[in-house]
């Protein structure tokens, strides 16, 4: 059982200076996962050192790959090719992550053992049929629990065919467990998608030499190839930028730049998002590092406008709503967001646990269905509880700095899942947080 941690947040402090945050959190999974399957050996540096990265690591480890690291955010990787892994003797568990858990189902399909994947109380409650149908369709035998959540039980020795899958909602889970099962298929596995989704899957699979097709948003790969080792650098994560970025946008006198970001243009909804509200954001030092864009951001403080946020950009900022509701609490008029469901199923109900904390501090905020809308002003001080979801906590962490008095945000353990040095970079920073 996890510590109980809170957090409590003092207002009235501006963000400054130059901050680094942790390593990208969906490439420090994508590289230990192509790194184990790929022949020879992977170098990464800039790996996140969170519980949900470390749970990858632990998963290969006990099917027999053997991983260095991570020391300083580096890891080495002795790849034991796509036919490789050997089975584990216990399930493997996945811990709150729910990345991990689907990517790696669309590899273990392809294995000649049978393995279970099991998770903790968070991940034991999403949704795994969106991966288990195409999967299935695929020559995949898989059982799940109640109501087609974890755990996840993988009869292995199947032959598996390329299928064509037409993805019903925009993610970027599902789309790469159905190209890493098209790994070990005959034939061609292709994914069209609804809208953009995050593509450090496809990016990564073509870095260790892998022919990826990219159509318009249909994106296919033929099976039965294989990966070559490579060295992989991974830059900061902008889902944890995201939170500074809101902060010195809404902090009056904040002026911060944070390093090395990754602007994969698949992940940058949240700097159009808070641009469209007037923020002042400025990108600099844009180069590419691996095949991966990154940048240096400069965030000063603006007087930020309510919005309504365009659809097609929710699937690019998908794990940055709870900052970006932060964000249009203080901004002036009324923000709007539609087309949002997936909200409803990350590590927590995020529509409802922050519409139930902005409540509870004051503010002006409707849950809709697929979405919220907030009416933009202050937020007084409160107690929240962020149930066990990490971006809820450290978002709310950031509102802090405006409130009008203390906010005390509960069960925040989590957060060590995706930025375990989240206190002491924000204390750098100017935020005023305690941890207890």
């Amino acid at each position: 059982m996890n510590k109980k941690i809170t957090f409590i947040t003092k207002p009235n402090r501006k963000l400054t200076g130059t901050i680094r945050v942790t390593g990208d959190k969906s490439m420090s999974h994508r590289s230990i996962m192509l790194g184990a399957l790929a022949k020879g050996s992977t170098k990464v540096s800039g790996f996140l050192n969170g519980e949900d990265c470390l749970a990858t690591i632990k998963a290969f480890r006990k099917m027999g790959v053997e991983i260095e690291g991570p020391e300083k955010g580096n890891v080495t990787i002795h790849g034991v090719g796509l036919k490789g892994l050997k089975a584990p003797i216990a399930d493997l568990d996945m811990g709150n992550s729910g990345t991990a858990m689907r990517l790696l189902t669309g590899i273990m399909v392809g294995q000649d053992f049978d393995v279970s994947l099991t998770g903790d109380a968070s991940l034991s409650k999403r949704p795994m049929r969106r991966i288990t149908r195409p999967l299935e369709q695929m020559g995949a035998n898989i059982t799940t629990g109640e109501g087609g959540t974890p755990p996840l039980s993988i009869r292995g020795g199947n032959q598996l065919s390329g299928i064509h899958y037409d993805l019903p909602v925009a993610s970027a889970q599902v789309k790469s467990a159905v190209l890493l099962a098209g790994l070990y298929a005959e034939g061609e596995t292709s994914v069209t998608e609804p809208a953009v989704t995050r593509d450090h899957t496809e990016r990564m699979l073509r870095g260790f030499g892998y022919t990826v097709v990219t159509k318009g948003n249909c994106i296919s790969l033929r099976g039965k190839g294989e990966l070559i080792a490579c060295d992989i650098d991974i830059p900061a994560d902008i889902s944890s930028a995201a939170f500074f970025m809101v902060g010195a946008s809404i902090a009056k006198g904040s002026d911060l730049t944070l390093e090395h970001v990754g602007v994969n243009p698949t992940r940058t909804g949240v700097i159009d998002i808070l641009k469209l509200m007037g923020a002042d954001i400025t990108l600099f030092n844009q180069k590419e590092v691996g095949g991966e864009p990154v940048a240096d951001i400069r965030i000063r403080f603006a007087a930020l406008k309510g919005i309504e946020i365009p659809e097609a950009l929710v699937p690019l900022a998908i794990d940055e709503f709870p900052s970006i509701f932060v964000a249009a609490c203080f901004a002036e008029g009324q923000t709007v967001l539609t087309g949002a469901e997936e909200l409803r199923v990350k590590e927590s109900d995020r529509i409802q646990v922050m519409a139930d904390g902005l409540l509870a501090c004051g503010a002006d905020v409707t849950a809709t269905p697929d979405g919220i809308i907030i009416n933009g002003g202050t937020l007084s001080g409160g107690e929240i509880d962020s149930h066990g979801d990490h971006r809820i906590a450290m978002a709310f962490a950031m509102a802090g700095l405006c409130a009008d008095g203390d906010i005390v945000i509960n069960d925040c353990a989590n957060v060590d899942t995706s930025f375990p040095n989240f206190i002491s970079i924000a204390l750098k920073t100017g935020v005023n947080i305690k941890c207890c």
